[in-house]
């Protein structure tokens, strides 16, 4: 098998249908109530009607939460409240039913489907349809070694792939994009900075479950010593994504290019989702019209990339919780946009509208 060359996605992903986006904004002027009225409401609306390509717009009726799941070794160095190797205590609390994506989820009936791309813990911990894709176990230290090999790097983003193949397959026609990881901040935030130019003071954040002083300034020096690795391979994704990255992150960047590909709209989350968007813009520049920020979760480094891909995020909550949970918050807001849409009746034609045709 020849090597996978992220940038032939270029070429693979078109922009949602203009056209159709066109006939949705002109429905929309003859909606009873009056344009402007529903803010932002009309512009999702429109967005989900060219990201379907009918008019008007299909309700959502299969979302689906995806959560990639690994552990990184750079929570070797204290970068992390939680302790190195404990994604899978994550993985168990949503399996359970315990997790605020697991209550979510349950309110909204959204499905929630786990991906254990680079856990650290034994298989027998866990189901096998969680463990059955896992790459390698764990990530490497990012400060000074890479995450993965270049091999295993394309095997994580060829999974990404296969997930969001299975996903269309099965009518999934919303995804809710979401991470379990521990030390997937600091991995985050190395691929933004390195993306975006940036010093490691400038992203470095507090994580999800909030970290101390002394704990960010570990993550900043990790995060620094991560940005010299990686900015020799910034010419090529795949390599970046082995350097700094780890395999939940490449199988996340994969599953957001083949998501574009099959015309799913995701829901982005946080920092470590807006990071692989980000290294996912980077190979195919079409691709984030198919995304949309779920929320503003207060990391430095998610600013900025959101701000690189000019995604306005859709709420800012303060929520950092991580999981999926700030984006699934966001589902009822474009599931109220696409009912709106489709459901509000047009006006009655007057007397003046026949005159004017």
């Amino acid at each position: 098998m020849s090597r996978l060359n992220l940038d032939d996605f270029s070429d693979l992903i078109e922009r949602p249908d203009s056209g159709v986006r066109r006939d949705a904004e002109e429905r929309r002027e003859r909606l009873t109530v009056p344009s402007g009225a529903l803010g932002r409401l009309d512009e999702l609306g429109e967005w989900l009607s060219a990201a379907q390509g009918t008019v008007p717009v299909t309700p959502i009726e299969h979302p689906r939460v995806i959560l990639f799941a690994g552990d990184h070794g750079v929570a070797e160095l204290g970068v992390s409240a939680r302790p190195a190797g404990s994604a899978h205590t994550l993985v168990r609390s949503v399996l359970d039913g315990a997790g605020p994506v697991s209550v979510l989820a349950r309110r909204l009936n959204a499905s929630v489907r786990i991906v254990d791309a680079g856990l650290d813990c034994d298989p027998e911990l866990l189901p096998e349809d969680v463990v059955r894709h896992r790459v390698r176990r764990g990530s490497g230290r990012i400060d000074v070694e890479d995450a993965l090999t270049v091999e295993e790097a394309e095997a994580a983003v060829r999974l990404g792939m296969r997930i969001a193949d299975e996903e269309a397959d099965s009518g999934t026609d919303l995804v809710v994009l979401g991470d379990l990881s521990v030390g997937g901040t600091t991995a985050a935030a190395t691929l933004i900075a390195a993306l975006c130019g940036t010093d490691a003071s400038v992203v470095t954040g507090r994580g999800g479950a909030t970290i101390d002083d002394l704990a960010w300034m570990r993550k900043c020096a990790a995060i620094r010593d991560a940005l010299r690795r990686a900015r020799p391979v910034l010419g090529d994704q795949l390599e970046l994504l082995a350097a700094v990255g780890g395999a939940d992150l490449a199988a996340t960047t994969g599953f957001l290019l083949q998501c574009a590909v099959r015309r799913m709209p995701v829901i982005l989350d946080g920092v470590v989702s807006s990071a692989c968007a980000l290294v996912a813009q980077r190979a195919a520049f079409r691709a984030p019209d198919w995304w949309l920020a779920g929320q503003l979760s207060g990391e430095p480094a998610q600013s900025k990339a959101l701000d690189r891909m000019a995604l306005n995020p859709l709420l800012d909550h303060g929520v950092t919780v991580g999981e999926g949970t700030g984006a699934l918050l966001a589902l009822p807001l474009v599931q109220a946009a696409a009912a709106l849409a489709a459901e509000l009746p047009e006006r009655a034609e007057t007397e003046g509208d026949r005159a004017e045709d």
